[in-house]
């Protein structure tokens, strides 16, 4: 028997998406974190992917998660409280500390529970949270989840957030959170203003250096790359991207990361990602360590595609990093030009509200470290023809 709640609202939802040209499904790829992935049956340079230093087929990355599963198997089989610690689990943690500058740091499943569990952690009733309003939906999430009010000041609009914060300089208890680099624009927070804002209004200051890690700063995300490190409380990160493999981490002082062990729920009730996935973190953490021009280099590379772009028309909005957004408008026109890059090798994700604001439907360019000049030539080739397609 099928209740009235689906007749009466799933099904509708559902059509309403697909009107709206919203409907998301999840598409016939393999091999997806790979320079060239498998779209149904076609070999396609992928734009799409967030392994931005293309290091997850990596054979040290391999390696080093044989080497974890052959020595402690598969699973973890417990949350890291009771039993599913490894001394790799300890390993990664304190490396991850030394390689931030942080005195701690502890291990999520992903960026997402890290961000929960920040949140969850200090943030309550009695909390003010000044966010960013191109925040990443997990630290909305995360606020919301804790009971705080949320103060969402204008993205990057510095003179807003402080007439933000002086609005409620009578609180005591405030946390400012800010991405570093805005995973759908792929521009800069204004790091440096906001650490003296912060600094001047006694505000803990969390950042989200997600999609900034292994890339800037030789792979300590923005902050390393300003040398601000002491000045953020602190640092989440995230190993799903340019690191290659999975896990999101908070870095910070040993008594704020002691809290987030005992309070933070995404941590203490999830079973500890397997052995495979430290192994791989800890080989990738030491590649990023030892390559610091890798990042160096994709940033330049991206540079260059950024402003061969811009010569086309094409809107790449503010833009600083290997996340390059080609702003169409709408989600019509962002689909169908999907569509024709992949007719021309390559595969571009569309990106679409409620994820982009409305009217700001656009490509999403994934820039990776592994391109190399022939890449680039059959990139700007097939933009090139986007360009005079949109322009007929």
């Amino acid at each position: 028997m099928t209740s009235k709640f689906y007749e009466n609202w799933i099904a509708s939802e559902l059509e309403s998406l697909e009107a709206n040209n919203m409907l998301r499904g999840i598409p016939d790829i393999d091999f997806g974190a790979d320079k060239y992935l498998n779209f149904k049956g076609r070999e396609l340079i992928n734009l799409a992917s967030n392994d931005y230093l293309g290091l997850s087929g990596k054979n040290e990355l391999r390696d080093g998660a044989i080497k974890a599963v052959e020595t402690y198997g598969c699973g973890s089989a417990a949350s890291r409280l009771v039993t599913g610690n490894f001394a790799i689990y300890d390993q990664l943690e304190s490396k991850v500390a030394e390689f931030n500058n942080k005195d701690a740091s502890i291990f999520f499943p992903a960026g997402y529970s890290a961000n929960l569990a920040i949140m969850d952690t200090f943030a309550d009733r009695h909390t003010i949270v000044f966010s960013d309003r191109l925040n990443h939906a997990s630290i909305l999430d995360g606020i919301r989840l804790s009971g705080a009010r949320q103060v969402r000041y204008r993205h990057n609009d510095m003179v807003h957030l402080r007439k933000m914060v002086d609005k409620y300089s009578d609180i005591s208890r405030k946390i400012l959170v800010t991405d570093t680099i805005f995973s759908m624009d792929g521009d800069l927070a204004h790091l440096e203003e906001i650490v003296q804002i912060c600094s001047e209004n006694d505000i803990f200051l969390v950042i989200d250096e997600a999609h900034a890690d292994g890339v800037f700063g030789d792979g300590r995300g923005l902050a390393g790359q300003y040398g601000l490190e002491d000045e953020v409380d602190l640092h989440m990160g995230a190993f799903s991207k340019s690191f290659g493999s999975l896990g999101g981490y908070v870095a910070g002082k040993a008594e704020s990361i002691s809290l987030l062990r005992n309070y933070g729920r995404s941590f203490v009730f999830t079973t500890a990602l397997p052995p495979a996935v430290i192994g791989a973190n800890l080989a990738s953490l030491e590649y990023v360590s030892t390559h610091p021009e890798r990042g160096r280099n994709l940033l330049a590379a991206a540079a260059e595609l950024r402003k061969f772009l811009k010569g086309l028309g094409f809107d790449t909005g503010c833009s600083q990093s290997q996340i390059i957004p080609v702003i169409l408008g709408e989600n019509t026109t962002a689909l169908a030009a999907r569509d024709f890059l992949i007719d021309k090798g390559l595969y571009c994700a569309a990106i679409r509200p409620p994820t982009v604001p409305q009217n700001t439907a656009r490509l999403r360019l994934s820039i990776r470290a592994d391109f190399n000049k022939d890449d680039f030539v059959k990139i700007k080739d097939a933009f090139a023809d986007l360009s005079a397609e949109l322009s007929n």
